[in-house]
């Protein structure tokens, strides 16, 4: 019985741990990657970072800066061309929703079979709901957003930056200047802690500190 307090413990402690968790993986994915390239070495760059995210302003501005990510590195011109990154997956979604709508239109005396946006599957939700488990968003928000935002980091591209400020931005009360700042500069505008200033003040003053990284 002993022991297996003992075990229960040492787990409990290593759940709470999220260095132990992150060296894990990393040593699993490193390996893995090496054996693929006959090669060997670290595989990350560097070390993780945690963040949390205190508001619905922190949860958008940090998908915003993954999403960009092949964008702002110039690695894709468009955000279709932005493999591997949950905007893509959305917008091909989004075009297949379509197509099927279409197809059915075209149809004589055919009912439509969908009445809702489909999204996939493995992604969480969009949606404007008390649900916690659903991103307070809706889904044409976000695409909005997502592009206005890849105009701003590519002034070059083709089209103009959207005039009007995006539902989202306007909804959350974020200015155009700043919210183009956090998603050039996401992981270095904060630290352990992303939100609005005044979710960082909140919770420095509930940590007995004055202020945190991003609340000027």
């Amino acid at each position: 019985m002993f022991r297996i307090n003992e075990i229960v413990e040492e787990w409990r402690t290593r759940l709470y741990d999220i260095s132990w968790f992150m060296r894990n993986l990393n040593e699993f994915i490193a390996r893995k990657a090496n054996k693929e390239d006959n090669c060997t070495g670290k595989f990350w760059e560097g070390r993780f970072k945690s963040q949390a995210l205190l508001d619905d302003s922190a949860i958008l501005s940090c998908m915003m800066y993954v999403d960009l990510n092949p964008i702002r590195a110039k690695m894709a011109s468009t955000l279709l061309d932005s493999d591997f990154t949950s905007i893509q997956e959305r917008l091909k979604q989004y075009q297949s929703f379509k197509k099927q709508g279409n197809s059915q239109k075209n149809k004589p005396n055919k009912k439509l079979e969908f009445t809702v946006l489909q999204q996939p599957k493995l992604l969480l939700e969009f949606g404007c709901t008390v649900d916690k488990n659903i991103i307070p968003f809706t889904l044409f928000d976000y695409l909005e957003l997502a592009d206005f935002s890849s105009r701003l980091i590519v002034p070059n591209k083709r089209g103009s930056v959207l005039k009007a400020t995006p539902k989202i931005l306007t909804v959350l009360n974020i200015e155009v200047d700043s919210w183009f700042n956090t998603i050039q500069h996401f992981r270095r505008h904060y630290a352990n802690f992303a939100g609005s200033k005044s979710s960082l003040m909140k919770c420095a003053h509930s940590h007995n500190h004055s202020w945190y990284k991003g609340s000027a």
